[in-house]
């Protein structure tokens, strides 16, 4: 026989049998999906309903990708993510032709002013360099792989000067100095991988000036791993803290202020994704997690949403004094706005007892979580351009803003964003979600699940895998000081020489008619209503 007529033989006995497989799977889709009692539409159309739950679980990435536009994504748009990813990869921030941003909605704008600083005008730190690396891109043709370089950088670490310095608690044994208006937001260790901590870590002290929080899951040896200044949270639960009991361990408390990298502590009361507490599966309580959170292995940890230990702000200060004192060392306390007079008792008792927080941060509600339900995110919890002003004007109205720095946390991932909120009242900025997409992160919004795919929010060894430390801590460098930046180019832009100078008069507000108000008056009308 002709090898031929072979080849022909053999190709139909293929296609019969892939043809038989077909029919057996179509059988046993009608004999099993018809009887099952879950899923209606596959008791009526097990074929076709099989199709459409394919095409359903492939939805996110099919509207990620190819049917939302630039624009649209939530919670970042591809914009947002592209503009972090070529900060972080290419330390670049330059794009073509303009904006795509829709100039008939209403939004707040920066006021340029006619006689810009010049760049030997800026006033900065001219000194401090960073050492990092970037790519290079040099093809990116549509069939085949980019072509990139990878190489090292020198270059300006864009700090501030150091009459502009930020100083946090001035008047406490071991004021904390801050020489950059942006740091890394709360982010635990549990929460996020090693390997993604560890690069954070490594990037933010590469970029020199800045801090990291740890989020209330403790103090991590992946937060100190690379020497970046650490601002220790406690939360309700106190974990990495904490005695058998649940109760602080003062001793334990003392050793850990006792690090050289820990700079301050904060205490969490909320966070704008989840005005809640929280909850450890026991699985996920491996020995090394429990140990750094002073827990029992493998035993389900619930984190209660407020503090046992206060109950008042009066309990509350002095708790925070307390603290303080033993700790020689700033200590904030981390809340999220929920109307007009929610600072209103927090300002009065700092006004008549002289005691209170050395720092807030306030979280708005479009800010980032872990794990939390639908509607703590989507409804409680003001967004931050409207928290910020109603707790500045506060603790102005009883005269104690200079005595506490204020840190705003919701989505200030751009300079003209963080300029916004400086002018608002603002005196540092803290990032989370922008840093995670530095280090990998691709939205799957797979957090709460252990399996990220990228091994940013995950524990998985497998999967963290995938997450190089020592790729991504330059594209952390890479993009806090593309930031830093391009605020002192925004500041520049206003006819300031530093960023720390932002005020509302630099601020407009443009309506969805062309009606522009300065956000002077915006703050007046909240001041009035505040009281």
């Amino acid at each position: 026989m002709e090898i031929a007529n072979i080849l022909v033989i053999i190709e139909f006995v293929f296609i019969a049998l892939v043809l038989l497989g077909v029919v057996l799977f179509i059988g046993y889709l009608l004999v099993f999906d018809r009887k099952q009692k879950q899923h209606s539409i596959l008791r009526n159309y097990p074929a076709l309903g099989r199709i459409r739950y394919f095409f359903e679980k492939i939805g996110p990435e099919m509207r990620q990708y190819w049917f939302n536009n630039d624009t649209e994504g939530k919670p970042f748009s591809r914009d947002d993510y592209e503009h972090i990813v070529r900060s972080a990869k290419y330390k670049r921030d330059v794009v073509g032709f303009g904006s795509r941003r829709d100039f008939d909605e209403e939004g707040f704008f920066v006021r340029n002013s006619m006689f810009p600083k010049l760049n030997e005008e800026i006033k900065m730190d001219q000194e401090t360099m960073v050492t990092t690396k970037k790519y290079i891109l040099l093809n990116d043709p549509l069939f085949t792989d980019r072509k990139e370089k990878w190489e090292d950088d020198d270059a300006l670490a864009n700090l501030l000067h150091d009459d502009d310095a930020v100083v946090i608690g001035p008047k406490t044994r071991h004021p904390f100095v801050v020489k950059s208006l942006i740091g890394m937001s709360a982010m635990s260790y549990g929460a996020l991988g090693k390997n993604a901590i560890t690069a954070l870590s490594k990037g933010l002290a590469l970029a020199k000036g800045t801090w990291m929080n740890t989020g209330e899951g403790g103090l991590s040896p992946y937060h100190l791993e690379g020497g970046a200044d650490i601002i220790m949270q406690i939360g309700p639960a106190m974990f990495g803290v904490r005695d058998e009991n649940g109760e602080m361990d003062w001793d334990e408390l003392k050793r850990k202020s006792e690090i050289p990298q820990v700079k301050a502590f904060e205490i969490k009361l909320a966070q704008g994704a989840k005005t809640r507490g929280g909850h450890i599966d026991a699985e996920k309580v491996n020995p090394e997690i429990a140990a750094i959170r002073k827990v029992e292995p493998y035993k389900s940890v619930d984190s209660p949403n407020r503090f046992k230990q206060f109950g008042d702000i009066a309990s509350m200060c002095d708790f925070i004094e307390k603290i303080r004192e033993h700790t020689g060392k700033p200590v904030g306390m981390k809340i999220v706005i929920g109307s007009p007079d929610s600072a209103e008792e927090l300002a009065k008792y700092m006004k008549d007892s002289g005691k209170g927080p050395d720092f807030i941060t306030v979280d708005g509600g479009e800010g980032g979580t872990g794990a939390s339900y639908q509607e703590l995110i989507d409804s409680v919890g003001l967004p931050i351009k409207s928290a910020l002003p109603i707790l500045d004007l506060t603790l102005k109205k009883y005269g104690v803003r200079d005595r506490v720095k204020i840190i705003a946390a919701g989505k200030l991932f751009t300079p003209d964003r963080i300029a916004i909120a400086i002018a608002m009242g603002a005196d540092l900025v803290n990032i989370a979600r922008g840093f995670m997409i530095t280090v990998g992160c691709i939205q799957t919004l797979k957090c709460h699940s252990n399996a990220c795919p990228v091994g940013v929010a995950t524990t998985d060894p497998d999967l963290q895998y995938a997450l190089v430390v020592d790729e991504k801590k330059y594209r952390v460098v890479n993009y806090l000081v593309t930031l830093r930046q391009g605020l002192f180019r925004i500041a520049a832009a206003a006819g300031l020489d530093s960023p720390v100078h932002f005020r509302p008069n630099h601020i407009c507000y443009k309506d969805d008619k062309g009606i522009v108000v300065t956000l002077e008056n915006i703050l007046k009308e909240m001041e009035q209503q505040i009281g």
